[in-house]
């Protein structure tokens, strides 16, 4: 039972080592082994994005009080190296949490966007990052649900009726939904997709079932001639409810639509980052026989 903090970094080190121990020979690294092991650097990344710690000032500062659980904290440049260095590896434990995760293997899912914006939109004419950003794929683009234009992605995700994030696609924010769903989900097999009406593609879904054998399923448009029952729309609009508990973790809890990075690489190991996080709280989470929020201090750290 998880009684506090220090508990949570316990039980989080413990799942993370035991997942390195399977993939780690794969990030080996020439010359002595480090003083702050991978798994350890790796857990001060995902509890310290669970606790909102998303700068790496702030980060290696707060773990200096923690020096029982972790007593080597690697000093900032270099832990923000490690992290980015890391940040694919991050990414395989997150999937390999899947792979034995059984909310993971649920066949249905829902799949929406959510913005990325890497740069304030008024701050875009004027700042020296514009064209580094540009250069990494960076655009602007609407937000329909929130009723504005950013500068940067959208993350699409691809999340399980239990919660989980079972895939994901970064795109440029003007790449449309449907665009970047066809591609995400025709790497599925035999999955029913909920998306909303921007989603809506009789060709697209067509096409996703008969080479993949993913069913599409999205509302029409109000103004178009082919309409769903009432009994339906609010079935649906049930399931994808789910979607906007996801999205809410993911942008209130886990910071993930404030940037700090300054290049793409950046955001990326911070992305990963966040999204294993995610992940592996709800691992714990059912590892410990719970399926509620993990309340620490105040902190949901997982649905």
């Amino acid at each position: 039972m998880i009684a506090d903090f220090e508990d949570f970094c316990l039980y989080m080190y413990v799942l993370v080592d035991d997942l390195w121990a399977r993939i780690g020979h794969r990030y080996r690294r020439p010359g002595p082994a480090p003083a702050c092991s991978d798994s350890e650097l790796i857990t001060m990344v995902l509890v310290g994005e669970c606790r909102g710690w998303d700068q790496e000032t702030e980060l290696v500062t707060a773990w200096q009080d923690y020096r029982a659980l972790f007593p080597v904290v690697p000093e900032r440049s270099r832990f923000n190296r490690r992290r980015r260095a890391l940040q694919q590896a991050i990414n395989d434990l997150r999937r390999l949490a899947l792979s034995v995760l059984d909310l993971a293997h649920d066949r249905q899912c829902v799949i929406d966007s959510l913005p990325v914006p890497v740069l304030h939109f008024h701050l875009v004419p004027g700042s020296p990052n514009t064209a580094t950003w540009r250069a990494a794929g960076a655009t602007f683009g609407k937000v329909s649900s929130k009723k504005q234009t950013i500068f940067g992605y959208k993350l699409h995700l691809l999340v399980t009726l239990g919660g989980v994030i079972r895939d994901f696609v970064l795109a440029p924010a003007n790449v449309h939904d449907l665009t970047v769903g066809v591609e995400l989900l025709a790497e599925q097999r035999d999955l029913l997709a909920l998306g909303d009406k921007a989603y809506y593609s009789t060709a697209a879904a067509d096409r996703l079932q008969a080479e993949a054998g993913v069913t599409l399923f999205a509302l029409p448009r109000a103004n178009q001639h082919v309409q769903l029952p009432p009994a339906v729309v609010a079935l649906h609009t049930r399931c994808r409810q789910i979607i906007e508990t996801v999205n809410g973790q993911l942008s209130e809890q886990l910071r993930l639509e404030t940037n700090h990075a300054k290049t793409f690489w950046g955001l990326c190991a911070r992305l990963h980052s966040k999204l294993a996080a995610h992940t592996l709280c709800i691992y714990l989470n059912r590892l410990l026989g719970r399926t509620d929020c993990l309340q620490i201090k105040g902190l949901a750290f997982a649905h």
